[in-house]
């Protein structure tokens, strides 16, 4: 039998080496560096599939023009699809995705995010290297029986709660899709977590219905000082409202691993470049803003189980034996 060859697109260097250090018998695969889009489709012409990430574009032209190459299936290496138009591709591209690669990546990264915009390690490691033992401007906050609201209860959000517990925090939680009522998380609605929260963590799908949750209704309902964390999809949160809600002070602080504008700019080196992005800009230069580039995901672990779930979901699929578990449509 022929090797299967598929073409794994915004690939870097530690997702060659996720997937080659896999064992991955029957599978060719060819990495480059740039982004799936309307333009560079054409590359995916001589492969038998494509395996994209999460700022490649899927929409309604790239998803025609790999059905006029004869493409049958697209492989996700991550959890979230709404760069897909699942409507277009309906009945004629399949897509499969790795659902779970590691909750605790990102779980441990919201708090290592957190505890850095509370404490301030960031300046102080800047300042120390200058010789400068000051710690003026350093007082933080306890996390102890503070109330963290944590939005989207999944595998990522339980993580999150566990380690919040761990801080002996309050927790309130918002999810509309709960099945376990009668558990010991205390869910409310999203108004009354909003409402009552000193920290606000997003750990949501980015779908019509969430997209900009966080708005500026959301924002003026906010406790005064409230700190906001979204290490799930940027489209969550109305980037210009945030603005709008940390020059006003009524929010103390926000974490950003992810950005609604992000599809072209994170993952590159932009150090040469203006960024053209004024709302991006105004935030970075805040100080009371920590903005990382999509990087929650980030540890070995969740890197080899991404390749070892895509390979496995390719070898099903050309088997004829798809796990439909990872399949989107």
């Amino acid at each position: 039998m022929n090797k299967i060859k598929a073409l794994v697109y915004d690939s870097k260097l530690y997702t060659k080496e996720a997937f080659e250090n896999a064992e991955h018998d029957g599978i060719e695969f060819t990495y480059v560096d740039t982004r799936l889009n309307k333009h560079t489709v054409k590359l995916a012409k001589d492969y038998d599939t494509i395996v994209t990430f999460v700022n490649d574009d899927l929409g309604e032209e790239v998803i025609e023009k790999l059905i006029d190459q004869g493409k049958k299936v697209v492989f996700l290496r991550c959890a979230g699809y709404n760069n897909v138009d699942l409507k277009k591709a309906r009945g004629k591209l399949s897509f499969y995705r790795v659902p779970s690669y590691s909750p605790y990546a990102i779980g441990e990264f919201t708090f290592a995010l957190l505890l850095t915009s509370l404490r301030r390690t960031h300046k102080a490691y800047n300042r120390t290297r200058e010789f400068n033992f000051s710690l003026e401007g350093f007082v933080g906050m306890d996390l102890h029986n503070k109330t963290i609201g944590v939005i989207g209860t999944g595998r990522i959000g339980r993580v999150v709660i566990d380690i919040a517990n761990g801080f002996k925090m309050n927790v309130l939680a918002y999810d509309p899709y709960q099945k376990d009522k009668n558990c010991e998380i205390k869910y409310v609605s999203l108004k009354q977590l909003i409402k009552k929260s000193d920290i606000i963590t997003l750990h949501c799908p980015l779908t019509k219905k969430t997209e900009h949750m966080i708005d500026k209704k959301a924002i003026e309902s906010m406790k005064k000082g409230a700190i906001i964390i979204n290490t799930s999809r940027g489209g969550l949160i109305d980037s210009k409202a945030l603005l709008k809600g940390i020059e006003s002070r009524k929010v103390s602080s926000a974490c950003l691993d992810v950005y609604e504008e992000e599809a072209d700019i994170f993952y590159e080196d932009r150090s040469n470049h203006i960024l053209n992005d004024e709302t991006l800009r105004d935030l970075i230069s805040m100080p009371n803003v920590i903005v990382t580039s999509h990087q929650a995901f980030l540890t070995k672990e969740a890197l080899d189980n991404i390749a070892m779930t895509t390979i496995y979901n390719i070898r099903r699929y050309f088997n004829n034996d798809p796990d439909e578990d990872n399949h989107l449509l």
